[in-house]
């Protein structure tokens, strides 16, 4: 029977559909290193102990009543705090900063409240969801596919004859799901094309705006250093709406707690569609998110934990495909920049199995390294790259790297037996 033309074209998550795959084989008893989900094992990364205080006090106190659609004052005023101390960024809580159930819902208005049918929504892939929400909105894609050459980061060279026409930019840094992020001069020359393209339109032309998703920022490693275009570009200002929350900072992805920053006109209509939408973080959650984002040292203190645990997994097993490849095998890897992924490479597609069977395309390679090498990991192809792409995103969120050892040996061995 049909359904409206938004349900019958939408494309399913393809990370839940493997994921579907890998339960069947752990619920037959199959040992999986499960490496897809973009998640924490709260028994591995557990929120910090104050917040998971401030929560259950929060409960106590029976604050689960309706939260103000925005979000209430109390968190929007320490998210602007936590902010400006922590980014150099100024935004008033009470007209540019609102609270929603994680980053997806703001994604969501975000889209919604800039972009209109038809029009120009441009992307690089891989990257997550923005073919999804584009498609949302039935807007136009403007894809652009990005290169290991640059970390999968997408260039102002490559972004300049993209921009005319275009409403929204949608940008990512540190990036989900290649763990990279954007170097300063990358990102001031971008800010410059939007900055120049902007001058550009007339006065009753809709202005080209960047909404940049930061939910990874403080998990920044080794030399690499978040950069956002309003800190390089004060004028960016007018033109950025950022994506932020509590869910990766935190390890605190099931408590949802998000928010955007932006100009006031543009967060006050996202503010009314939210409202109808009623995609609001729970009262409680909120008011313990607001006490414990200003307790500055517990946060200091967590943050160097977290981070510390996250880096040793993402350096362990860079580290491991490093020597693979040294060794001789088809593997690659980026070094760890930020977030928790790691942006790996298996260029075995053509290769033949020990049974005789031929690795046709890179489809059947994700099947082997699963089967063979019980090591689950999510293709590129889920995030809008080609189909044929040898690229693959790990993530450690749930990575006990007392595994790790055990896990490479498992993975050498499948690729010692391809011919």
């Amino acid at each position: 029977m049909k359904l409206s033309h938004l349900a019958e074209t939408l494309i399913g998550s393809e990370i839940i559909k493997l994921a579907a795959e890998i339960k069947e084989k752990q619920a037959k008893g199959e040992k999986i290193y499960n490496f897809t989900i973009g998640d924490f094992d709260p028994k591995v990364f557990p929120i910090p102990v104050e917040f998971e205080q401030e929560i259950i006090t929060a409960y106590k106190e029976h604050l689960t009543n309706y939260p103000p659609a925005d979000g209430i004052l109390e968190l929007r005023t320490a998210v602007g705090e936590f902010i400006a101390a922590r980014e150099g960024l100024k935004y008033d809580p009470a007209k540019e900063i609102v609270i929603s159930c994680g980053g997806r819902p703001i994604i969501y208005a975000t889209f919604r409240t800039i972009v209109d049918r038809g029009e120009k929504v441009i992307y690089a892939t891989p990257s997550w969801n923005n073919n999804h929400y584009t498609h949302f909105l039935e807007a136009e894609h403007v894809v652009l596919q990005t290169t290991p050459e640059n970390f999968f980061m997408p260039t102002a060279a490559e972004l300049k004859p993209l921009l005319q026409g275009a409403t929204l930019l949608a940008l990512c840094s540190p990036q989900n799901p290649t763990g990279t992020a954007f170097g300063k001069q990358q990102l001031e020359e971008i800010c410059d094309l939007v900055l120049a393209e902007n001058k550009r339109r007339g006065a009753d032309e809709k202005p080209l705006y960047v909404m940049f998703d930061q939910m990874y920022w403080v998990l920044t490693f080794g030399d690499t250093h978040h950069h956002n275009p309003v800190s390089l570009r004060p004028e960016m200002k007018d033109y950025t709406i950022f994506i932020d929350g509590m869910s990766k900072a935190f390890a605190a992805t099931g408590v949802r707690v998000g928010w955007a920053l932006g100009p006031a006109h543009v967060i006050g209509k996202m503010k009314s569609i939210l409202s109808h939408v009623g995609a609001w973080s729970p009262m409680a959650e909120q008011k313990a998110a607001a006490r414990y984002l200003v307790q500055t040292e517990n946060v200091d203190k967590y943050l160097a934990h977290f981070k510390g645990e996250i880096e040793e997994r993402l350096v362990k097993i860079y580290e491991g495909f490093d020597k693979l490849k040294k060794a001789g095998y088809q593997v690659d890897a980026i070094a760890p920049q930020a977030a928790i992924y790691l942006t790996i490479k298996f260029d075995l597609a053509g290769k033949t199995t020990a049974e005789g069977t031929v690795l046709a395309d890179q489809a059947a390679v994700t099947s082997y390294i699963l089967n063979e090498a019980k090591l689950a990991l999510v293709p590129f192809s889920a995030f809008g790259a080609d189909k044929a792409s040898p690229w693959y995103r790990l993530s450690v969120g749930t990575c006990v790297k007392e595994e790790i050892p055990a896990m490479f040996e498992k993975l050498e061995a499948a690729l010692a037996k391809l011919k």
